[in-house]
């Protein structure tokens, strides 16, 4: 695995310890009850309270990505977005990553100051995404989406799925070191795949890339325990920490300082940092 990946002005040097991408969703319509719908200043504080409790990215995203969510236009995404990634830009020191599934976003994210792209399509929607990346010198992050497909097994389903794209990202000239894998987490997993993938998360290590894990607030723990997203923290502290036993290198979470004390204490276990 590569050793450090430069996102921004920040390195993040991969297995000292477990680094934390906070979400703001700019959308009406989030599946964890916390969309924001494009407002530029409860953006800012938001992000501005997720870089005091810990956080080392911020993720903004202009569509939904439950699974009932409507498709947004590149317009429309583009109007929630930007504003708030140029307003980050110039008043957070994090460094800023796009989920989008669309070049064409991206390549205006990427221009409004955003330095990380997040394709939960994992190049099966724009293989252009890798091509912008290679471009700007920007990490890409590939998200292993099952949605319209059926799998019986699901880990080899998703280690060939990430194979392809790490392939696809490496062939269009993005270096190893600037590629991300996510094994997708809800995106066309049934509930039992998803525990599944938890417990299974150290084998994606064979792909020798940095592993995000992205649980928070998921209908997965919904399912278990039987709650709404509000009420999932301590569900997603469960998961945030088995995945971190388990090899992940960075976890993409809604409840930032929370999620920062159970990063801490599990990596004083794990990681042997304390």
């Amino acid at each position: 695995m590569p050793q450090s990946t430069r996102i921004g002005s920040r390195e993040f040097r991969w297995g000292e310890r477990t680094y934390i991408m906070g979400v703001i969703n700019a959308t009406p319509d989030s599946f964890s009850g916390d969309g924001l719908s494009g407002d530029v200043e409860s953006a800012l504080s938001q992000a501005l309270r997720f870089q005091s409790e810990g956080a080392d990215i911020i993720d903004i995203g202009g569509e939904s990505t439950r699974p009932t969510a409507q498709a947004v236009s590149t317009d429309e995404e583009l109007r929630r977005i930007i504003p708030i990634i140029e307003s980050l830009a110039s008043e957070v020191s994090l460094p800023i990553s796009v989920d989008t599934y669309k070049s064409e976003v991206a390549r205006h994210a990427l221009d409004a100051g955003a330095c990380l792209i997040n394709d939960i399509w994992a190049l099966k929607k724009d293989p252009a995404l890798a091509t912008l990346a290679a471009h700007r010198g920007v990490p890409i992050l590939l998200v292993s989406n099952q949605r319209g497909e059926k799998h019986r097994h699901i880990v080899p389903a998703v280690l060939a799925d990430l194979t392809r794209a790490v392939d696809a990202a490496e062939h269009a000239g993005v270096p190893r070191q600037n590629i991300l894998i996510d094994p997708g987490i809800g995106f066309g997993k049934t509930l039992e795949q998803n525990l599944e993938l938890l417990r299974r998360l150290r084998e994606l290590r064979s792909l020798g890339q940095p592993v995000l894990l992205g649980t928070s607030r998921k209908s997965m723990i919904g399912m278990v325990l039987d709650l709404p997203p509000k009420e999932r923290l301590e569900g997603t502290a469960a998961t945030v920490a088995i995945g971190i036993a388990n090899g992940a290198d960075l976890v993409r979470v809604h409840d930032v300082g929370a999620m920062a004390r159970v990063c801490k204490m599990a990596d004083a276990v794990v990681r042997r940092r304390n």
